[in-house]
């Protein structure tokens, strides 16, 4: 057996080079590049083995300096999510605080199935010096560490002791990397002085790999029950999730949909599944879900879930979905999200599902009176959108949020993505933002992670450089992890970053006031001497400026025409924009057509939570299991 000499970091790096993940015969690099900040448990490690490799020419793996621990896990998660789970990018930090800083991406990563390799440092294997800088003393054992603490939030983890137990460690991470249905954050803890170790490493370990991403096929039984279940049913519903984006199944739905007359509701990492001017798209499902989408749910009899693990904003936290008698069908590669609500299971890829289920009911439709209701409230959901996004809707002197996202929506072309992840502007996109490309709607709310957007926005553009990348940003994400626009500015990317301040949380603020918690703790304003809460003048905080010290070029608008012209500029531009505006903290928001629960005090001293908890009862008692 041939072997060579190296470390295990400088083995890892030339193994990750080398492999490949392969789908419906498109071959990729499945690690292309690594992101990494150093410290002491990696620079002469990971840090050593990926400058050896690009100096000396032994291995293509890129190295990306991020600025934040989390953020490069988001930036690496936001391209793994573009580029539909067949790459995923490995990040490298040291020991102590840079490792656990990476534990919320990971977290995101796995509750999004979205692929992405850790490679946290972790404390001397030999134990030799300890306790050494940044080293967690566990009484219950010597061999805890803080990244112990990414087990939970890891699909796979691995602890690499000893330099010859990277191989089968490496073999598995990729195993469950490229596997639809494992997928998530994958952690190899690297202890600092193992990374160092040389061994001789055989050289078959580095050869080429392609880890070839399958499609399920359905059980033809399976897809007899399910097509039965739809060819008896009066008002069924489609509820596209992400599976049909990461399958590449859009096609397939659209046609299906025309073919039956079903319509199609989406959730988040479905929307732009199917265009939003298809006949058949209802638009968003859900807590904050659009008009027809939440109408037709009422209604259902039979739902058929196409890649969706039903989260409980898609059914309204089990209100949604009203008909007594309703059944559902699930088609998803995970049995996991399959048999939900104990449903009717077809275990297949998307795809192949759908295309299945599309055999099996040649020549079915649904009734011409359902097609004339899905019209119908169609219709009225497009007057709600533009009731929101009219030019008189604001009631005060800034515009309200809606009236920037219909003037962003205009500015932007089919392929244009927008990226956006925490506080009221999930709700309002999806609710009323217009998508007609499966990748042009790019916003995580598995997590729903303050933080994500800029960091994605790096990410998303690396994945797809031809097409415009547009971060959505409030003020309260911003001001937690805005720092990845020195990154894109390093890297010489264009993204267009729009900046949307209201002084506080306008999400939160709107639910404590719906709670009863009259917006306590929302604002960002001076502790007043008087109250002695947090809710004096208006800090003067000035978001553009710190835009503009981090490298970006900043725009300004002062209401809806204003931003239309920046937008427009910020789109000719060759380099990160960032356009700021400012909107009124109160709204006021689209109307409300779903629930989601959150629970309000059943005892208290204050009217205002008494009367919210009054609301809260009733909406509980339409919540239900679905069985």
């Amino acid at each position: 057996m041939n072997t060579v000499r190296l470390t295990t970091a400088q083995a890892l790096v030339r193994f990750l080079a080398a492999q490949y993940s392969e789908r419906d015969g498109h071959e990729q690099r499945l690690i292309p590049g690594v992101w990494g900040i150093f410290g002491h448990g990696n620079v002469a490690g990971v840090g050593q083995a990926l400058l050896q490799a690009a100096v000396a020419e032994e291995a293509d793996l890129p190295y990306y300096l991020a600025r934040n621990e989390q953020g490069m896990v988001h930036a690496a998660t936001a391209f793994a999510k573009m580029r539909d789970r067949l790459a995923a990018y490995a990040c490298t930090a040291s020991t102590g605080p840079g490792s656990t800083n990476m534990l919320t991406g990971a977290a995101l990563a796995t509750t999004n199935r979205l692929p992405v390799l850790l490679l946290p440092s972790d404390m001397f294997a030999t134990r030799t010096p300890d306790p050494v800088l940044q080293q967690l003393e566990d009484t219950r054992g010597g061999d805890v560490t803080v990244n112990d603490a990414f087990r939970p939030v890891s699909k796979f983890f691995d602890r690499v002791t000893r330099p010859e137990q990277l191989i089968p460690a490496a073999l598995a991470a990729m195993r469950v990397l490229t596997d639809p249905v494992e997928t998530g954050a994958v952690t190899l803890a690297l202890p600092q002085d193992v990374q160092a170790e040389a061994f001789d490493w055989p050289e078959s370990f580095f050869r080429r790999r392609v880890w070839h991403v399958g499609r399920p096929a359905p059980e033809p039984a399976a897809v007899e029950r399910a097509a039965r279940l739809l060819r008896e049913a009066k008002q069924p519903l489609i509820v596209a999730g992400g599976g049909v984006v990461y399958s590449g199944a859009h096609t397939q739905l659209r046609a299906f949909a025309e073919a039956t007359g079903i319509p199609v509701a989406d959730t988040h990492a479905g929307k732009g599944a199917v265009a939003w001017d298809h006949p058949c798209a209802v638009g968003g499902i859900g807590s904050t879900g659009a008009y027809a989408a939440n109408e037709l749910a009422r209604e259902a009899d039979v739902v058929l879930g196409i890649g969706t693990r039903y989260s409980d904003f898609t059914t309204a936290s089990h209100t949604v979905f009203g008909n007594p008698d309703v059944t559902f069908v699930n088609l998803n590669v995970a049995r996991l999200d399959a048999v939900k609500h104990s449903a009717e299971p077809v275990v297949a890829d998307a795809r192949l599902g759908i295309e299945a289920l599309a055999g099996a009911l040649t020549g079915w439709q649904v009734d011409p009176e359902y097609r004339a209701r899905t019209r119908e409230l169609i219709a009225r959901t497009r007057q709600i959108e533009d009731e929101c996004f009219a030019p008189d809707r604001n009631t005060g002197d800034l515009p309200a949020q809606t009236q920037i996202l219909g003037a962003l929506n205009e500015a932007l072309g089919d392929r244009d993505v927008v990226i956006n992840a925490a506080g009221s502007m999930p709700g309002d996109l999806q609710q009323l933002w217009r998508a007609r490309d499966p990748k042009a709607y790019h916003v995580e709310y598995a997590y729903s992670c303050m933080g994500y957007e800029v960091a994605a926005g790096v990410g998303a553009k690396m994945a797809d450089p031809t097409r415009e990348v547009v971060v959505l940003v409030g003020d309260g994400s911003y001001l937690m992890m805005a720092q990845e626009i020195v990154t894109m500015v390093s890297e010489g990317l264009k993204v267009v970053i729009v900046l949307v301040q209201n002084h506080g949380f306008a999400s939160i603020g709107s639910l404590s006031q719906d709670l009863g918690s009259q917006r306590f703790g929302t604002k960002y304003r001076y502790r007043s001497a008087d109250s002695g809460l947090l809710d004096g003048e208006v800090l003067p905080v000035d978001l553009a400026a710190n835009a503009a010290s981090l490298g970006a070029h900043v725009l300004h608008a002062a209401g809806v025409e204003e931003f239309r012209t920046a937008m427009e500029k910020a789109k000719a531009a060759g380099r990160t924009t960032v356009v700021h505006v400012e909107t009124d903290l109160y709204g006021p928001n689209p109307p409300g057509h779903g629930w989601w629960d959150v629970p309000v005090s059943q005892t208290s001293a204050l009217e205002s939570t008494r009367s919210a908890y009054e609301t809260y009862a009733a909406h509980k008692a339409t919540q239900r299991h679905y069985l």
